[in-house]
């Protein structure tokens, strides 16, 4: 297929180039660079033979643990010996490949590095290519919470290889789909109407160009208005307020995309109490979710009430202690919940907890 580009404006501007040749494209950006730095997670490592790839065109790489694991302070000061040893400087250009949790790394080694250097997104996973490689934000995790430690920092490109998709488990191409409807629900419901008309995951996997297209093109329009989420990016948080409580506190056994499943289920259940949402667009939701056998409720005994409310308040939207949610009123459209009362809060999870 012939790629698709996209232009994101931010502090620079950068392309997302959709339908390319992941080996074609990084032995480019290699050769445009004094050093670079290949960093992946060991599966997408093994599955891609990257060893015998950097060893070939000489780049160095740096193998780290799969999923959240990589994003832990001690793989992020390894990172940091690793180039110092190698004496990497500003003329070097990292390059992460791998789904969003390598992405999130990748960015925020280089934007630290010497204050600054060259970084390409090769995201391998659907959630990573429709969500967490877009927008320049980079991250890890601490003990205080998801993502809370990082920068916006927008990479030089971002890469994406649709032949990824074909060896990416089920459960992981689902857990995409929920950032997939999430872009649908807050700008562009011809996705919906896409992902609707076939309804099962075959039918998804087969217009997977055209979601991640779509997908991206809502995210670029979003961060080229408002690169710092100082207003208008934080509706990209749609459903991830508690999603993230709910991922957090699942110790990363759920992934990102079945935590925000569950939490779009509860964002669209506040949005009819606040906001007079019909009920009829919360089971159009859950149809659509249930679909793709993604989660949409809880156990108390696993995810208590008092223990979703605690890491809810360490959400970056949180002003002075004040929870904030973003919602859809009964247009569909997106608006600001401020300062949510707890209590309507709890009568929201006590309808996704069993």
């Amino acid at each position: 297929m012939t790629a698709k580009i996209i232009t994101v404006t931010a502090e620079r501007n950068y392309q997302v180039d959709v339908g390319i040749d992941w080996q074609e494209v990084v032995e480019k950006i290699i050769s445009n660079h004094s050093t670079v730095i290949v960093i992946a997670p060991a599966a997408v490592a093994n599955l891609i033979s990257l060893d015998t790839f950097c060893s070939q065109f000489g780049a160095l790489l740096f193998i780290t643990p799969d999923g959240e694991l990589q994003k832990d302070f001690s793989v992020v000061e390894n990172i940091w010996n690793f180039l110092g040893t190698h004496q990497v400087d500003r003329t070097a250009g990292v390059i992460g490949i791998g789904g969003g949790a390598t992405t999130d790394l990748a960015g925020f080694i280089a934007a630290t590095w010497l204050r600054g250097i060259a970084w390409y997104a090769v995201p391998t996973t659907l959630a990573g290519m429709v969500d967490a490689a877009i927008g320049g934000k980079t991250g890890i995790n601490t003990g205080a919470g998801k993502n809370l430690v990082g920068s916006f920092y927008s990479p030089h490109s971002v890469e994406i290889d649709l032949k990824f998709l074909d060896s990416l488990p089920d459960r992981d191409f689902s857990a995409g789909l929920a950032e997939v409807i999430k872009a649908g629900f807050i700008r562009d419901m011809t996705i919906i109407d896409s992902l609707e008309n076939g309804a099962d995951l075959v039918s998804a996997r087969n217009i997977s160009a055209e979601l991640i297209a779509k997908s991206v093109k809502v995210k670029s329009d979003i961060v080229s208005v408002d690169f710092t989420e100082s207003k208008m990016r934080e509706i990209l948080n749609f459903g991830h307020t508690f999603g993230h409580a709910v991922e957090r506190y699942s110790d990363y056994s759920l992934r990102h995309g079945e935590a925000v499943s569950i939490g779009l289920h509860f964002a669209f259940l506040l949005s009819e109490q606040l906001l007079a949402l019909d009920s009829n667009e919360t089971a159009r939701l859950i149809r659509l979710l249930h679909s793709f056998t993604l989660p949409t409720f809880i156990l108390k005994k696993d995810y208590p009430w008092a223990q979703m409310l605690k890491l809810m308040t360490t959400d970056k939207k949180t002003r002075q202690g004040n929870l904030r949610f973003i919602g859809l009123d009964h247009d569909l459209k997106v608006v600001w919940l401020e300062n949510v009362d707890i209590d309507v809060l709890h009568a929201v999870y006590e309808r996704i907890a069993e």
